[in-house]
């Protein structure tokens, strides 16, 4: 019984062992899987991290893109603007050129006669002034003898006794000329009843080239050309005295001249010169501009719709800016709020600039165009919305004046892309709207490169990348943060800009040293300013996905704040004033404007110049700091 218990253990055991080896054969190969799908799986995390990069690299390069593609749109629709010009001025050049043609064709004329008598308008019109008729251009050619002077006044016997010598006529003085061709060009009333008619001025410009002509035909001997050869050159000589004729400049008109009815800057600027393209931003003021001035310049600013009724309503510039916003508003029909407030502004600041106070800061504004306004949104982080912007046109003069109706228009909901576009518009009021302020690149020889506030989205991800921080930089494409935001914006903290970079709340380290270079770089007077912040009662921390939140419209007119970072429908997004502040929670914003006869209170009839509602409901009366 022992040897087969023996026996039968040693079976048990060699059983044992060949299971034994068949598992470490088994766990061999598994370990071999294991090994090759760990190298898989790197192989496939780096492939992800490759095309992770790749993705960022387009998305920068799409976005540089649509900014040099809406740089290129604005540039071709301004050279088609220029073309439609040019062939405008042209075709009118054609029709002008041909009809100086017809009427400069002059009738044949007897060779025995010198000077016909009262056969043109011109003849009669020189006789009725005192002076004798010039030689017509026919018998200065045909008739080479010199003629007989008995029945010549004693004047033109003066002026005529040297012409027809080979040497030029050294008695005759500049003034003597002068006086004489200044006597036809400015065309001098006539004393007889005839009026001063678009054939009399053309015909008036012939007789001085014509003079012209013959003073040149007096210095050579050899017979001038024929009178078809000399009517294009005289042609091309009124034209080119003519062009320039938008306020008379010619040559011989003294500056003394009298403006009188009948002179060049009277007559021959509308008559002759046939320029009638008016530009947009003419010299004139903006109450003496036409029908035609308005709407061109209503055109400029994206208000096509509006142009037929401009046309009806508007007979100069004083009528919109006498006019009332509700009266601007019910007669031009501008169905854009934003539009609406962005001609609004624009007569308000022309009624500053007319001498009548107003908003310094809405004067600089105004050199910021809609174009401008889309790049300072790639500037700021922000260019997600560069479509509601486009759509209203929106320029530097709304932007001055936004208010959070104007924000929910543009479908922003995000309270820190709100906070991002008031500590925009600070940054841009503290330079005064100067559109090359904002630091866009490193640049160790430039000061402005040392204020934080002055930077670009890409400004910051470049001290990203000098911080150590290069894989985390493309996480602020689209998060609106800017040196701007950093600095004035008391509840943006590092643990703020840590979280919009994406690094997790594991990896502690990178996050203290993340915070510790957040500190060093804005100062330790901005961070205390901060820290005071977040002690205060009632403080809401400013996280990634906080919403913007208006009270409820109620019906009725008293109502206060449940908190301080509540907002109100008529609000500007950055205040002008110090009393509003502490509500928004903003810095310093800049020069202390409430004192402007313009900054009123948002009243109904204020309406269109402070805050346009997006419900289009009338709003109760409402007294704010603006």
């Amino acid at each position: 019984e022992l040897q087969e218990q023996l026996r039968r253990l040693e079976s048990d055991k060699e059983s044992l062992s060949l299971q034994v080896a068949v598992l470490t054969d088994q766990v061999d190969a598994q370990s071999e899987k294991i090994n090759d799908l760990e190298k898989a799986l790197s192989e496939q995390k780096r492939q992800l991290t490759a095309s992770e990069d790749l993705l960022q690299r387009e998305m920068l390069t799409r976005s540089s893109l649509e900014t040099q593609k809406l740089e290129l749109l604005a540039v071709v629709s301004e050279l088609k603007r220029h073309e439609t010009a040019l062939e405008r001025d042209n075709i009118e050049l054609r029709d002008r050129l041909a009809e100086e043609k017809r009427r400069n064709k002059p009738p044949l004329a007897p060779r025995t006669h010198l000077y016909p008598t009262a056969s043109t308008p011109t003849s009669m019109v020189d006789m009725s002034r005192g002076i004798s008729p010039s030689p017509s251009p026919v018998s200065l050619v045909h008739s080479p003898r010199k003629p007989e002077y008995n029945d010549i006044s004693p004047s033109f016997q003066k002026i005529g006794g040297g012409q027809y010598r080979s040497l030029p006529r050294e008695h005759q003085t500049s003034g003597e000329l002068s006086s004489a061709r200044r006597a036809v060009v400015f065309g001098r009333p006539p004393e007889h009843p005839r009026c001063s008619s678009v054939p009399n001025l053309a015909e008036t410009e012939i007789i001085v080239v014509n003079d012209k002509e013959r003073e040149e035909n007096t210095y050579h001997k050899e017979p001038s050309p024929s009178l078809q050869g000399s009517a294009p050159k005289g042609i091309r000589k009124i034209l080119g005295r003519i062009k320039r004729s938008g306020s008379g400049n010619l040559d011989d008109i003294p500056a003394e001249e009298p403006f009188t009815r009948g002179g060049v800057r009277s007559t021959a600027g509308p008559r002759l010169c046939g320029d009638t393209q008016v530009s947009v931003r003419n010299d004139k003021p903006f109450a003496e501009w036409t029908t035609d001035n308005v709407c061109d310049w209503l055109k400029e600013m994206g208000l096509d719709g509006s142009l037929t009724e401009a046309r009806r309503w508007v007979k100069s510039g004083q009528i919109l800016l006498s006019a009332t916003p509700q009266e601007i508003d019910k007669e031009l029909n501008i169905k854009n709020a934003l539009l609406r407030k962005k001609l609004h502004l624009c007569l308000e600041a022309e009624r500053g600039s007319s001498g009548s106070g107003g908003d310094p800061m809405l004067e600089w504004a105004g050199r910021l165009e809609p174009g401008w306004v889309l790049r300072w949104l790639d500037d700021i982080g922000l260019p997600q919305y560069k479509a509601a912007f486009m759509s209203a046109r929106l320029d530097g003069r709304v932007l001055h004046r936004l208010t959070l109706d104007d924000i929910y228009g543009l479908h922003i909901g995000l309270a820190l892309h709100l906070a991002s576009i008031r500590a925009g518009i600070q940054v841009l009021r503290k330079e005064k709207f100067d559109p090359h302020c904002l630091v866009r690149r490193s640049d160790p020889e430039n000061e402005a490169d040392e204020r934080v506030e002055l930077w670009t989205n890409h400004r910051v991800m470049e001290w990203l990348r000098v911080v150590d921080l290069a894989e985390y930089a493309p996480n602020l494409r689209g998060s609106g943060v800017h040196g701007g935001l950093m600095v004035h914006e008391d509840r943006f903290t590092d643990t703020l800009l840590a979280s919009l970079l994406s690094i997790p709340n594991e990896k502690t380290l990178l996050r203290r040293h993340l915070s510790t270079h957040f500190k060093e770089l804005l100062g330790t007077e901005i961070i205390q300013k901060k820290r005071e912040s977040e002690a205060t009662l009632g403080y809401v921390p400013l996280t990634t996905n906080l919403k913007i939140k208006l009270p409820k419209k109620s019906q009725f007119t008293l109502k206060r704040k449940k908190s301080k970072y509540d907002l109100e429908d008529g609000e500007l997004v950055c205040p002008l004033n110090d009393s509003n502040k502490s509500n928004l929670s903003t810095g310093d914003c800049s020069p202390d404007l409430s004192k402007s006869p313009n900054h009123v209170a948002a009243s109904p009839d204020k309406s269109s110049l402070s805050s346009q509602s997006s419900s289009g409901k009338k709003k109760n009366e409402q007294v704010s700091d603006v």
